[in-house]
């Protein structure tokens, strides 16, 4: 069972793999748990006291804090099977029984063949008393199972194993390094965490009730044949050897094949939602045909990953009925020769007829359930390899909290690069008194936004160090060096959320009257006012669409500036803050500026050299090194690059010719 309304239920279970009446039973009595559970009634009839046990058996959200899957699809599904052992070894011990008591069923059947063709009548019921309290006992069982079956599955399984599998992995990637993400599509990463349970509760599940079932119930069939004649034994035997070659010399080709569809299916959904998160973009530049080219390509693409896996799952399934038949075939011939020999009864045929029946039954909706079973392992594979890569920045074994800072900052010989490309810091040393406030000036690429990554650690270092108040920042906690900068940024992005849970992100507990206070500090509070959503809310609860997408640009950096100052970190940093502000909005928020650096360490970046000329002291970068520094009149009467920038500016942005 999958609860993706984008594939249909294709579980098998131990019943539905004989696709007996008991199944359809079971099935209904699936169904009507569920009504039941959902409805006043449900719980008035007293359903409550039997779901509550099953509901509370496993918490999703129990895990070891630094557990980390493994590569190897199979030992990842280990991974999560063994957290959750209850369920899974009653599924497995449900699946044993059924199988001995589905093969018992029919020995009884046969002996009660032989029985009435020559009981007497009138004794019937006393001269074989114990035959029929089996029979009965079976039938009770097979009842009862589908019960307990479903209690299980629907219950235990899809809510909670389902959500533990997603909830771990999803940990996992939200702790993956900032360069992780940009890498890959966030709808496909998305799908991939989301995909994860399912596949990994979807393959235990078809492997336990469906080949765990049928390679027990086949193994009890052999030893029931071997009782009755050994050429039956035998034949059987055979049969199942070449059943599971079979299968197994198909596992390699379909399982790659696999993992390349579910690779491709991943990215056609990353690149539907890159197409629906940048709707603005596809608007203003008549997109449209270019994006359906660029997503009809991947699908193209994913049609053939499964025309891949089909013409070897195809013809596996030809194999398997092939052999399916034979065996039949073979049967009824051994069956025919032994009964005609006198070496068999008519009840011991039906044994033998009924059960290799109920075999290729099983055997057919087995070869059905081959893709499945490998698209899952493919999944899983895939999903592996997204979502289970090496943090690339993580915190020592014994990294310490950062203590309260004062703002004292040094950049020691700092160097960097990005993937071993051209140096994008080079050897960067810098002194930042506490409360110092200091302007970067550049031309793209010249090493100020990667200057400020580091100091909040997005990357590692290639060599150097930065310190904070004396502590060397590779030495802390990412949470608590995080804690202790406010940034704001020239590509702002708001979560999808109220515009006071955005406000309070970097504030937890702050309260409404503080959310209210920093959105006026940061000129917003008169707009939030006049804002709704398409769900009533208004002004402080109005949800702002993905990244925020229902506020203008200028809008957007006031709720980042309110946010920054309502965290009000001892180290404040403005990369391109108020780029997105006219003149007339960012002269009205420039006092709150103002009072929001009071008493922190500021470092701003900025193309529009006039937001800079009163900070303390000036950093002028090229090519990933400090050329020159001092105040805005000391560097323009030195009369270097800075002056150059501040000479050729227009309309007080540096010009891509004055780095010439």
């Amino acid at each position: 069972m999958t609860d993706e309304p984008s594939q249909p239920d294709q579980r098998p279970n131990a019943f539905g793999l004989i696709r007996s009446d008991f199944a359809r039973g079971g099935a209904a009595i699936r169904r009507g748990l569920a009504r039941a559970r959902s409805t006043p009634a449900g719980a008035s009839l007293g359903f409550a006291w039997l779901f509550r046990p099953f509901e509370r058996w496993i918490d999703p959200f129990k895990a070891e804090p630094d557990a980390k899957p493994p590569r190897k699809a199979l030992a990842f599904i280990w991974f999560f099977m063994k957290q959750a052992p209850g369920p899974f070894a009653l599924l497995i011990g449900l699946s044993l029984m059924m199988a001995i008591v589905e093969v018992g069923f029919y020995a009884g059947v046969g002996l009660l063949v032989d029985l009435l063709a020559s009981a007497n009548p009138q004794t019937l019921w006393t001269d074989m008393p114990w035959l029929f309290a089996i029979i009965l006992g079976a039938m009770l069982i097979r009842m009862v199972a589908p019960m307990v079956n479903a209690l299980i599955v629907d219950l235990t399984i899809v809510p909670a194993v389902f959500s533990m599998v997603r909830w771990q992995l999803h940990r996992g990637v939200l702790r993956q390094s900032y360069s992780y993400f940009q890498d890959d599509f966030a709808g496909r990463i998305a799908t991939k965490v989301m995909q994860s349970g399912p596949s990994v509760g979807d393959f235990l599940l078809i492997f336990i009730q469906g080949f765990g079932t049928f390679a027990i119930y086949g193994i009890a069939s052999i030893g029931l044949f071997a009782a009755l004649d050994w050429r039956l034994a035998l034949l059987l035997s055979v049969w199942f050897a070449a059943y599971f070659t079979a299968i197994y010399v198909t596992v390699g080709p379909i399982r790659e094949r696999s993992r390349q569809q579910s690779n491709a299916r991943a990215v056609v959904n990353g690149r539907i939602v890159d197409s629906y998160t940048n709707i603005q973009t596809v608007k203003l530049f008549a997109g449209t045909k270019h994006e359906d080219g660029f997503i009809k390509d991947a699908i193209q693409q994913q049609i053939g990953r499964l025309w891949a896996v089909g013409h070897y799952v195809v013809g596996l399934r030809i194999v398997l009925a092939l052999l399916s038949s034979a065996l039949m075939l073979g049967a009824v011939l051994i069956c025919i020769s032994l009964w005609q020999a006198g070496m068999m009864t008519v009840g011991a045929v039906a044994i033998v007829l009924g059960l290799i029946l109920r075999l290729n039954h099983m055997s057919n909706f087995i070869s059905q359930q081959i893709n499945n079973l490998y698209r899952e392992l493919g999944t899983i594979q895939d999903t592996i390899d997204t979502a289970c890569q090496d943090v690339l920045v993580t915190d020592k074994p014994d990294a310490h909290p950062l203590p309260p800072i004062g703002g004292r900052i040094r950049f020691d010989d700092v160097r960097f690069t990005y993937g071993g490309r051209a140096a994008a810091v080079h050897g960067v040393t810098l002194d930042i008194a506490p409360g110092e406030k200091i302007g970067f000036v550049g031309r793209s690429g010249a090493g100020k936004t990667t200057l400020i990554n580091l100091l909040i650690r997005l990357y590692d270092l290639d060599a150097g160090r930065i310190l904070i108040d004396g502590h060397d920042i590779a030495d802390t906690t990412q949470e608590t060096l995080r804690r202790a900068v406010s940034v704001v940024t020239q590509d702002t992005s708001l979560l999808h959320r109220s515009l006071r849970d955005n406000i309070a992100y970097g504030r937890e507990f702050a309260t409404d009257e503080q959310v209210i206070a920093a959105a006026k500090r940061a000129n917003a509070h008169a707009f939030i006012g006049g804002l709704s959503d398409a769900a009533g809310r208004t002004g402080y609860d109005a949800h702002l669409g993905e990244r925020g997408v229902k506020l203008s640009g200028g809008q957007r950096q006031r709720i980042a500036l309110a946010r920054a100052i309502l965290k009000d970190a001892p180290v404040l940093v403005l990369d391109e803050a108020t780029s997105a502000l006219d003149s007339e909005v960012e002269a009205q928020i420039q006092t709150a500026l103002d009072r929001a650096m009071e008493g922190k360490t500021v470092l701003a970046i900025a193309h529009r050299l006039s937001t800079l000329t009163e900070m303390d002291r000036i950093i002028v970068m090229d090519a990933g090194r400090i050329v020159e520094e001092g105040s805005h009149d000391s560097l323009l009467a030195r009369g270097g690059l800075y002056a150059k920038y501040w000479n050729r500016q227009s309309g007080g942005f540096i010009r891509a010719e004055a780095a010439e």
